[in-house]
């Protein structure tokens, strides 16, 4: 399926994936075009055996288990129906129109951010926290420098001139990734985390250069007023991230310095934090650069495909040969990754977010839900 929104470049899909799904008796349905923007060409896709068909409606119409990256945009709600599986980023808990158009449409929809793994990992969200991550850091330097309209500051700095100060609020993926980058170009970093255990870890085994502090409202304020780069790295799974950075906190940090709001997928833990694109990434509040793009790793579509397709195709074989009833029961995790279901929403956060009654994944048809 070629994804649609604005500057996407991944594809759900490599040709090896294809290959596999046909050996095992399945028909794979393939957009043209859809992994041009990865480097992969279509005839890649028809060698290993996959039926590439020129339109969407075509796949949308035909598949009963829809493979993509980024959740279905507003020219494809009218395109989803009832009784079929789309597996694929949908972050609902920052959008309450895809959450009501998927309800009324009756699909089945399986979230990658929210699967878990037997350990109670994210393993379809890792790969791209990764990504986003070590970005943050490459856009948050990229937009220090003046004619950015930041602060013309060098990450690194030079010999005699300090280098930036970075803040990452959250220690995880995101968080860690975005450290080690930091600290790699020079930077002097503080990360910020309520987890003592992620604290400590990573206190040992990141550079003298990285600092963990304990994260509560005096240190968040102390932090973003003395940094040029601020990193929001914080996830609830399911749900929408905290705010922890409110707008009149913006008069206490340096004119030009930089947020990058990885958390903007999950409505941003930044409250002047609004999605942006690739096209536009920044905007500007009270002298403060925002970049709050809402799909960061499909700029670097090849990598991030490679890196995605790699986690989510044991999976997608299994959907597809056993159907998501009998996956979601007998394989640890994936019953987390069901968001909705023929019109009930299966994600406490997600139902919780919006106040929507929730029904447990496996409960019969008729059964009473839970309000939130």
């Amino acid at each position: 399926m070629k994804e649609i929104k604005s500057d996407e470049y991944r594809v759900a899909l490599l040709p090896v994936g294809a290959e596999e799904l046909c050996g095992a008796g399945h028909t794979v349905l393939f957009e043209s075009g859809a992994g041009l923007g990865s480097g992969i060409a279509d005839a890649q896709y028809a060698a290993a055996g996959a039926r590439v068909v020129d339109r969407a409606d075509e796949v949308w119409a035909r598949a009963d288990l829809v493979v993509k990256v980024k959740e279905p945009q507003r020219a494809e709600w009218p395109l989803l129906r009832p009784g079929q599986v789309v597996f694929t980023y949908f972050h609902f808990a920052a959008d309450e129109p895809l959450t009501r158009a998927v309800l009324d449409s009756g699909i089945t929809a399986i979230a990658y951010e929210t699967l878990r793994d037997a350990k109670g990992g994210l393993p379809l969200l890792t790969p791209m926290s990764e990504v986003a991550g070590r970005m943050s850091i490459q856009e948050g330097a990229k937009y220090l420098e003046r004619p950015q309209e930041g602060r013309g500051i060098l990450l690194a700095g030079v010999p005699g001139v300090a280098p930036a100060e970075v803040a990452i609020l959250g220690g995880g993926i995101v968080g860690s990734n975005a450290a080690k980058v930091a600290a790699g170009l020079g930077a002097t970093v503080r990360i910020l985390d309520i987890n003592l255990d992620r604290l400590r870890y990573l206190d040992d085994i990141m550079p003298p250069n990285v600092t963990t502090l304990y994260s509560d409202r005096h240190t968040i304020l102390e932090t973003i007023e003395r940094s040029d780069l601020v990193v929001g790295a914080v996830l609830i799974t399911g749900a929408r991230a905290p705010r922890l950075v409110r707008r009149e906190d913006l008069a206490r940090m340096k004119n030009g310095a930089v947020i990058v709001d990885v958390a903007i997928d999950q409505g941003g833990c930044v409250e002047t934090s609004r999605p942006t694109t690739h096209r536009r990434p920044t905007f500007v509040v009270d002298g403060v650069v925002h970049y709050c793009v809402t799909n960061m790793p499909g700029a670097v579509g090849r990598t991030s495909t490679y890196a995605l397709c790699n986690v989510t195709l044991p999976y997608v074989l299994q959907l597809a040969e056993h159907g998501w009833r009998q996956v979601a029961a007998e394989v640890p995790g994936v019953a987390e990754g069901i968001n909705i279901d023929r019109g009930r929403v299966t994600n406490k956060a997600v139902a919780a977010t919006f106040g929507l009654p929730y029904a447990p994944w496996n409960a019969p048809a008729d059964s009473p839900v839970t309000a939130c």
